[in-house]
């Protein structure tokens, strides 16, 4: 039975190519979303062992971050940028699941997220989660969620403004668009917790830093930091 199973796998295949969506190469029978080439060759940071990282240091002086991580650097035609782009504006959200899983079994087995009490994703505007569909955030702490057992809240810190497009923007001008525009609506839900903030790219910091200054407002409550991928400016 395995056999025609396979052979009419094989077949599909041929009408329908399943293809990586980090290189473009065809998916082998057991690979699914990303091949083994693209999962072994992304370079990870390794930030989330070691204190004092370049992430960390980039909150230094503007917000007490507990610790920071990213899983691999968002470098110009990297995979990791294909693949987080894919996410983004192509809508391909399993993407988002599975690297939010992969990246959560390293921060698990590694007691990064040993003191973490629940999740927290940056919040997109409503009105361009609408356009879009969904937060790309929320889905990679889905995936991070599924396999550390961290609970996800997106209710208690939302975004209240519009910003536009933080791309080609300067690290002043990234952080004046930022600024104000989030709002914890649920304090009791925090107090007290430690909370793990998520984003797919962290550049300059500054929408970290403006989400994590409104939730260290709330009494006894700590930050940590993570994001698929870490820009070097």
């Amino acid at each position: 039975m395995s056999y025609f199973y396979d052979l009419w796998d094989d077949f599909i295949s041929l009408l329908f190519p399943r293809l990586c969506y980090g290189c473009g190469n065809h998916l082998m029978r057991n690979e699914s979303l990303i091949c083994t080439e693209c999962y072994v060759i992304i370079p990870r940071t390794g930030y989330h062992n070691q204190k004092e990282n370049p992430v960390e240091q980039l909150f230094w002086g503007r917000c007490l971050i507990e610790k920071a991580a990213a899983f691999s650097y968002y470098n110009k035609g990297s995979r990791i940028r294909t693949l987080i782009h894919n996410l983004k504006y192509k809508g391909i959200k399993e993407i988002g699941m599975e690297l939010g899983r992969i990246y959560g079994l390293t921060l698990k087995s590694s007691g990064f997220t040993d003191e973490i009490d629940l999740i927290v994703p940056v919040p997109l505007h409503p009105s361009k989660k609408k356009m879009r569909g969904f937060n790309q955030s929320e889905i990679i702490s889905n995936g991070i969620s599924g396999v550390t057992g961290l609970p996800v809240d997106t209710n208690s810190l939302v975004r209240e403004k519009i910003s536009v497009t933080q791309t080609r923007r300067s690290r002043y001008e990234r952080w004046t668009n930022v600024e104000g525009i989030f709002l914890v609506n649920d304090q009791e839900s925090l107090k007290g917790k430690h909370v793990l903030l998520v984003d797919d790219v962290i550049t300059t910091g500054s929408t970290i830093e403006s989400c994590a200054n409104e939730l260290l407002k709330v009494d006894g409550v700590k930050v940590s930091v993570v994001a698929l991928a870490f820009a070097v400016i």
